[in-house]
């Protein structure tokens, strides 16, 4: 489970505030990337809260939604969002560490230290550690995944009212085979990302 070692460390550093980043839609065939960032105060973060933090893919929808709510009331966050075009334009991996930046820029505070989740930072001008796994080793990096995946699943529910046949309320726009029955049936749409092979084979590129 994760805790606040990395959290503690940076602190003792003189490192604060602690920012935990994460992103969601990195492998998904439509819609945007978006990532998370987060500041927990260590001191009152409900029991509740710190105990059900975790790597958000491990975390039923319900509980995530239960656990985005308490962030909000109880955490400073903040969300990016790299759009479809930018994803083709600079590819995944430069969208995503876009909206890693811009998740970060919207918490409108300065951070000491960030704890990105994987072994890739952000090209910004802030002490930052790289941690493989950390949705699963740190607390602030679990609670930024949790904000990214849940604003990211809204996106996508709201984009469903608009182009139901893809069923993105349910697949988040990943290749599944309701998605891919919709795609042949129905052609791509401007959520789509062109760049990704899936599609590129289906535009005949």
């Amino acid at each position: 489970m994760p805790d606040f070692n990395f959290e503690y460390e940076a602190i003792g550093q003189g490192l604060a505030p602690v920012v935990g980043v994460d992103e969601a839609g990195r492998g998904p065939w439509a819609g945007p990337v978006v990532a998370g960032a987060a500041i927990l105060d260590i001191e009152t973060l409900p029991e509740s809260l710190r105990l059900g933090l975790d790597d958000s893919k491990k975390l039923k929808a319900e509980k995530r939604e239960i656990l985005f709510d308490l962030l909000l009331a109880h955490a400073k966050t903040g969300v990016g969002i790299a759009s479809v075009q930018e994803i083709d334009k600079i590819n995944i991996l430069q969208a995503t560490m876009l909206a890693m930046k811009r998740a970060v820029e919207d918490l409108g505070i300065t951070p000491g230290m960030v704890l990105v989740d994987g072994n890739r930072l952000p090209d910004w001008p802030y002490a930052s550690q790289a941690i493989i796994k950390g949705d699963g080793r740190s607390l602030s990096i679990a609670a930024g995944s949790i904000v990214a995946k849940v604003s990211r699943d809204h996106i996508m529910a709201d984009l469903a009212q608009d182009h139901p046949q893809y069923g993105w309320e349910r697949n988040a726009g990943y290749g599944t085979k309701q998605q891919q029955q919709g795609l042949v049936e129905f052609g791509i749409c401007q959520h789509h990302r062109r760049s990704f092979k899936p599609i590129r084979k289906i535009l005949g590129i």
